[in-house]
């Protein structure tokens, strides 16, 4: 059986559906290693702090139908997306068997993360690309989306706003997923990727760096090897002990769905800091399944298909 259309391999890192996959979920991050006791409970504690499970999955799940409906608007018939994520079922090789099974001779794939680094983004198309060579599937992959005019008018559009309510003046800090240091020095590309995002927004507001805005990194690996930073913790005290901002807004642009890493450790941890700090605190909103993105990222796709 073999098909014309065209599969997009929409990726995500995954998370629990119920609370009894939480410790395999913290075991396949945790590459096969059960966690311990402690470690479990205190992630536990997190999503139950959140409500009890993180809306991840449900979230990824909107952004493929969002991509699919923009596809099935501009090019009916010709693609089918389906997900495939790292840490949680159905992983990215289930579904690359699936669509095999389904006749698919050809996947592009997406992730959903704007920012390139070949610890994130390139080993999803690693494994995507693996999966596929056995059944000689081509794939193809969108690297990065990190200057993507809607994407940046999305955050845009919401900071402005949320500068306009802060209490002033407010200090803007765009944040994303820390890495292991060795990555970085090895030549990664990926704070340079951030930048690029950052930088993009900051000229549509007219902020300028340094004393309107800056970099962050955070939701760094519990590992003894250095991470990249300074972590967002570092900065807000930092701001606050400069005495010179009454609010910090956190533009956690690597992140592109509502999940444990922005809703715990920004919404919660990250807050209460800037509380006891003495700063007002908000934080941009993420692109979950906003139309407008998921159409540019359709265009993305199609692009894609004509030039791999």
């Amino acid at each position: 059986m073999t098909t014309t259309a065209t599969a997009v391999l929409l990726m995500a890192y995954g998370t629990p559906r119920h609370a009894d996959e939480i410790e395999p979920y913290y075991t396949d991050i945790r590459r096969g290693r059960p966690p311990t006791p402690e470690a479990l409970a205190d992630l536990v504690a997190r999503y139950d702090a959140i409500g009890g499970l993180s809306p991840l999955a449900a979230l990824t799940e909107a952004q493929r139908d969002a991509l699919q409906a923009e596809l099935d608007s501009t090019s009916p018939g010709e693609f089918i997306v389906d997900i495939g994520l790292k840490h949680a079922e159905p992983k990215i090789e289930t579904t690359v068997e699936r669509l095999a099974a389904q006749g698919i001779r050809r996947i592009i794939g997406l992730v959903l993360a704007p920012h390139f680094s070949a610890y994130s983004v390139g080993q999803y198309l690693d494994r995507a690309t693996a999966a596929a060579e056995p059944h000689g599937i081509e794939v193809t992959g969108v690297t990065s989306w990190a200057t993507e005019p809607a994407f940046l008018e999305f955050i845009a559009h919401d900071l402005s706003g949320r500068l306009s309510r802060a209490a002033s003046p407010a200090h803007v800090v765009f944040t994303a997923h820390s890495l292991p240091q060795r990555i970085i020095d090895a030549g990664d590309p990926y704070p340079d990727e951030l930048r690029a995002t950052a930088s993009a927004i900051a000229e549509r507001l007219g902020l300028r760096e340094g004393s309107d805005w800056s970099i962050g990194w955070q939701s760094a690996g519990r590992t003894p090897e250095p991470w990249l930073g300074p972590d967002i913790s570092e900065v807000i005290d930092s701001l606050a002990a400069g005495g010179s901002y009454r609010s910090i807004i956190v533009s956690a642009v690597g992140f592109v769905a509502d999940h444990l890493e922005v809703l715990y450790d920004l919404d919660i941890e990250a807050a209460a800091r800037a509380s006891k700090a003495g700063l007002g605190f908000d934080r941009t909103a993420c692109v979950n399944d906003d139309h407008s993105v998921f159409a540019a990222l359709a265009q993305r796709v199609i692009t894609a298909g004509q030039t791999g």
